[in-house]
This record gives C-alpha cells, structure tokens and sequence, in this order.
C-alpha cells in the first residue's frame, strides 16, 4: 500500500478471515527465542524473554498482553536475528482483550469529540482509527499484532516519539514516516522496520510501534486472499 489505509477503512472489514486457531502463546516463556540482540541479555528494561526484554507498563493482572499468535512470535523470533549487534527488541504489549480494546477506542474517541465537537460521527471513528483500531477488527485482539521499540546498552533507543504517542500530543510525528525527525531516530526507524517487514510484518503507519502478522490489515498489505487470525477472547482475561 503506498497510501496510508487507516483501520476504518471499509476495504479492512470485508477482508475474509479463516482462522488457523493457532494458540495465543506467552512470550516471556515461549522457548523458540534465541538470537542476537542486546534486549534478549538483559540489553532493556523489563524482565528478559526469549524476543528480548519485555517491558511491564503495559501489564496486566492475568498476563494476556505478554501473550501472541505463534505463528507472530516466531516472525519475531527471526527479525531478533535480524537487528545489528547490540540492539534488541522491547517488547510492550500484544494480545489485547476485545473489551479492553472497545474501552480504548471509545474512550479516545470521546477525547476527540471533547475535542472537535463539529466533527461527524464518521470523522470521529475515521480520527480515532489513527490511533486505536475498532475493536471489530483490531490485530491486537487477534493476537496478531505486537507494539515494541529498540533497546541497546540498558536503554530505549530514540525513536522520535514514545511509544503509544498519539497524533495530537506528538503533532504527528507517531507517524512511522513523519517529516522532522532526528537523523537518529530516523535511523532507528529504518532499523526496526527493515528487521519486522524482512520477517514478514507489517507496519501501521500512524504508529511505528506497531507492526503485525496475519490480521486483515496484514492481509490488504500483502494482498493475501484472506486474515489467518480473527479476534478472539483468552481463557481467563
């Protein structure tokens, strides 16, 4: 896609999805890991997985943000390998509630109708997709999306915004290809994502964080005839 295609676009929802019920495995325990990477030594914050370092603000009581589809983890496991020496991935979240993921997405919506009450209900669901998927389609509730940075020496490496920064605070520059970077923190970008999308992931572009595996928006990316991964609930969140 060369445009920028939001999660609200119509073409995202009549995507197929066959589920390949693949299981939702945890990646602090998950044993495929290995590689190089500086987060996967203790390189990050957070307690080390087999993907690196996984950071906890983003913890929940039962762990199911730790947890992903297999078929994910090990694309990660690959793009690990994939990083210079001393680098690693830190892990924030993936699999994410279908309820969890509705309270985000209605409570940024309602920010954004504080914000801009002229807006049509369309623009606001079209503005709040920037940011947070609706939860009819979202890739973190198929365990299929994950949200990481990079990491080196004990550090989060910088890369322009922090992660989770949504369009209004950081004036846009969340968007993976925003103008005005740091030539570091451009650098950085072109890092992890040359690392993801050789391992076959696939960015959302009004997030450089975010990056997925198998969910519809994979599916329009790529143009695979159907998602391999739907939203689904986890026993126990």
């Amino acid at each position: 896609m060369s445009e920028i295609v939001l999660m609200s676009d119509p073409r995202i929802a009549a995507i197929p999805v066959e589920d390949c019920d693949e299981p939702l495995l945890d990646v602090r325990s998950d044993v495929r890991g290995g590689g190089r990477g500086g987060g996967g030594r203790g390189g990050g914050p957070g307690t080390d997985g087999p993907l690196g370092a996984v950071d906890p603000r983003r913890q929940d009581d039962d762990g199911s943000f730790a947890h992903l589809r297999e078929g994910v983890l090990t694309r990660l496991a690959h793009a690990r390998t994939l990083l210079p020496d001393g680098v690693g991935l830190l892990f924030v979240e993936g699999y994410r509630p279908p309820s969890l993921q509705r309270a985000y997405f209605e409570g940024y919506s309602a920010q954004l109708r504080a914000a801009r009450p002229e807006w049509t209900p369309a623009r606001i669901r079209e503005a709040a997709s920037r940011y947070v998927s609706p939860p009819e389609i979202a890739p973190h509730s198929a365990g299929a999306a994950v949200d990481l940075t990079l990491v080196a020496d004990g550090r989060e490496l910088d890369m322009g915004t922090r992660v989770n920064a949504n369009p209004e605070e950081s004036a846009g520059a969340c968007y993976t290809d925003a103008p005005g970077l740091s030539a570091e923190a451009r650098a950085n970008r072109r890092t992890l994502s040359a690392a993801l999308t050789a391992a076959g992931l696939v960015n959302y572009p009004t997030e450089w964080w975010h990056w997925s595996y198998g969910d519809r928006y994979w599916a329009l990316a790529t143009g695979a005839p159907h998602a391999r991964y739907g939203p689904r609930e986890r026993p126990g969140s």
